[in-house]
């Protein structure tokens, strides 16, 4: 594209450490090798008004160290026509646990099977704009989907916090007449937009979510149902009494929603913390972005790629990231 910048390798004030393409491969066990993980997962689609690009990449510190990526991708398609409703959905596994890569796509298959199984009334929600039906909804998918997570953690005596995953995920209808693009999720990443050449970082705020209380998420009341204060919380351990229940686990992660409107030249980005953190904190990567993704047409698969991995001393992490260019 004229006046677009051409492709680098690294932003910032120097190279990073590691080397710049895959070194070593994970261990891989003859008889199950159903659980290895490509280094790299690259996908791409058309509907409607919005072309996607999406990528998982394995972090440079997993590369050099030999471990399998932590970070697990999924893009579907359900339904037909206009009627279609296409899901994308990205799991991130908990970090220094042996099983982070199966909790991660565990993750992504228990919420696209949700999905699937319901697409017809989320597509139908999305176009009515049926704002507070979606989040309630999508909300029970997800819980729904992460309890899963705990029950397959029970199942191999783990502990809950040792096989779990962040969630996040991008809803997008097939119709060229709706415009609402969807992003819901609990844990960690990103939520960006590219608009007139500027990015805007949409992340919902925990405030911006918050709503009736849903077992597993939010604070505890600050009284009981009699009126008496709760006192705080000093992280004392007292013996557990034989006349009061177990103790409920901590609460998990809160729910993330935000549905709006794209305009069209938008470009909208959700990626995981491996990919957020040095968009945040790194101005150089925003500026190339901006300036290779403003103007023209959406990238191809191998320029999504080329600019999803431009590294960044300090930011060794897997990278997974889905944009969606508004025509």
């Amino acid at each position: 594209m004229p006046g677009t910048p051409a492709p680098v390798d690294h932003v910032g004030s120097g190279p990073p450490t590691y080397d710049p393409e895959p070194t070593a491969l994970p261990p891989a066990d003859p008889d199950d090798l159903d659980d290895l993980v490509a280094d790299t997962v690259l996908d791409g689609a058309s509907y409607g008004t919005c072309t996607l690009r999406a990528v998982s990449v394995r972090g440079d510190s997993a590369r050099y160290r030999g471990e399998p990526r932590r970070d697990s991708l999924l893009t579907a398609r359900f339904g037909t026509g206009d009627g279609a409703l296409v899901l994308v959905a990205m799991a991130t596994g908990a970090r220094a646990t042996p099983d982070a890569h199966r909790a991660a796509a565990e993750a992504c298959q228990w919420i696209g099977r949700a999905v699937g199984r319901s697409h017809a009334r989320l597509a139908e929600d999305i176009r009515a704009a049926r704002r507070g039906d979606l989040k309630s909804g999508l909300h029970r998918l997800t819980d729904r989907s992460l309890g899963k997570l705990r029950a397959s953690a029970a199942e191999q005596g783990v502990e809950p916090e040792e096989y779990t995953a962040s969630l996040r995920c991008l809803l997008l209808p097939a119709d060229p007449e709706c415009r609402t693009r969807v992003f819901f999720g609990v844990g960690t990443g990103g939520l960006f937009r590219l608009r007139d050449g500027e990015w805007q970082d949409i992340e919902p705020r925990v405030a911006d979510t918050a709503g009736e209380p849903v077992v597993g998420f939010g604070s505890p009341p600050h009284e009981t149902p009699d009126g008496d204060r709760l006192t705080m919380d000093l992280n004392i351990a007292t013996p557990p009494s034989p006349y009061e229940p177990a103790p409920e686990p901590p609460p998990r992660a809160p729910f993330r929603f935000r549905a709006s409107v794209a305009r069209p030249g938008d470009a909208l980005l959700l990626c995981s913390s491996g990919f957020a953190e040095p968009l945040r904190g790194e101005p150089r990567l925003v500026e190339h972005l901006t300036a290779r993704w403003s103007e023209g047409s959406p990238p191809g698969l191998a320029a999504f790629l080329a600019d999803s991995t431009v590294r960044v001393k300090g930011y060794a992490d897997d990278r997974t990231a889905a944009a969606v260019w508004e025509a």
